[in-house]
């Protein structure tokens, strides 16, 4: 290993070391990605509230749900007796649920027999909209803060007043038949319902549409997890299905690098791992290559050869001989490009080379009258050669 080498490979050492230095002094970066998993701990998980829900409800069993709701509760349906043999609370909380039109008429069946379904979202399947009679839509003109309020008295002192996570989602249509409005939300001086009651069968739906309030980042702030658990008190003290946000079938990556590549730190130690062994490669092979010899490309001695005849003619002032053949290269080209007769150069002739060369028609008479001429000529000077050759030439171009 030579002197350069060495100096590269502790070079890359050094910057590694620093890299590393660097990135484990860092402040790790927060993570504001909306996830609402139940084993999440960064902002906008809801990690606190899963953790909290044996003390909201102590009477009662938490049971993760991790397949889909109709996966879930359609085994749960007795098909002889026509009923289930499993009650509670099923709970979802997430901005943008994964609940299909099979599931949603899954949790109707399961809440006609005396069930409660609680779900904090902001996107609803159709079946669950038009079945219970209402409909939501945007205010893109919500912005600051927002007052969450509930309609009962008895949780007047448990109002709270949020920003960060809010939607702009709100009730625009509701079943007042059978629904009862719990909460609202009120931007500046403009109230929206958010969270509402509708019975369905002998059970009840209760739809609220912000969930964010029952993430970590907003149960840790002030007094703001009073708001959640006024929330949790509509619940019966029943078995709670807690829809997780794990689900069995999803999808993880089956690589052996997928622990170190989820890692910051370790994904770019193994970044440099890779490129320091790229870069030693191409150093160690530059190295070692063999020397390529150069191989002269041939010499194109036809050049040569013309030019020694061409001289050999012209310093022996046998111009008549260099004219005939002058003239006989010039017509073999006009036959192999133009396809013309060349035995005769009479008018018609000058007219059909004019018309397929594009070359004026005068030029071309003259210089078919130059050739015409030094043909029958029997003693050929240097200058009738000029001429000639400049013709041609003339012509060429």
């Amino acid at each position: 290993m030579n002197r350069t080498l060495k100096i590269y490979i502790a070079i890359l050492v050094l910057l590694f070391i620093g890299i590393v230095v660097i990135e484990f002094s860092t402040p790790q970066p927060v993570n504001w990605q909306k996830t609402y998993n139940e084993k999440h701990k960064i902002p906008f998980g809801t990690y606190i509230f899963y953790e909290e829900l044996e003390g909201l409800f102590p009477k009662s069993e938490i049971k993760d749900i991790k397949r889909t709701p109709y996966e879930y509760f359609n085994d749960y349906y007795d098909w002889e007796d026509s009923t289930y043999y499993a009650s509670g609370t099923y709970m979802l909380i997430d901005e943008r649920p994964e609940l299909d039109n099979t599931s949603a008429q899954e949790l109707l069946d399961f809440a006609s027999f005396g069930n409660d379904i609680f779900i904090s979202a902001n996107y609803f399947p159709d079946r669950l909209k038009d079945t219970l009679g209402f409909k939501t839509d945007n205010k893109y003109t919500f912005s600051g803060k927002a007052n969450l309020t509930y309609t009962n008295p008895s949780f007047a002192n448990d109002s709270i007043a949020i920003e960060k996570g809010l939607s702009n989602i709100y009730f625009s249509k509701i079943d007042t038949a059978y629904t009862t409005v719990l909460g609202y939300q009120k931007f500046g001086d403009s109230s929206y319902t958010n969270f509402i009651k509708t019975s369905w069968g002998k059970g009840y739906f209760y739809i609220h549409l912000q969930p964010a309030v029952f993430t970590n980042y907003q149960l840790l702030k002030k007094d703001n997890k009073k708001y959640a658990a006024a929330a949790m008190s509509y619940l019966g003290d029943d078995t709670i299905f807690f829809d997780s946000r794990n689900k069995l079938n999803a999808t993880e990556s089956s690589s052996p690098l997928r622990f170190i590549l989820s890692q910051p730190a370790l994904r770019w130690a193994w970044y440099i791992v890779l490129i320091t062994i790229l870069i030693f490669i191409i150093f160690n092979a530059k190295r070692k290559q063999r020397i390529v010899n150069v191989i002269k490309p041939l010499k194109n001695t036809t050049v040569d050869f013309t030019k020694t005849i061409g001289n050999l003619y012209y310093e022996t002032k046998d111009h008549n001989n260099l004219i005939e053949k002058k003239i006989t290269y010039f017509l073999e080209y006009i036959r192999r490009v133009y396809y013309l007769d060349t035995q005769i150069l009479d008018d018609k002739f000058v007219k059909n080379l004019s018309l397929k060369s594009g070359k004026d028609q005068k030029d071309i008479k003259q210089l078919v009258d130059k050739i015409a001429y030094l043909k029958s000529k029997s003693n050929c000077t240097e200058d009738d050669l000029l001429q000639l050759n400049k013709a041609i030439e003339d012509f060429y171009k």
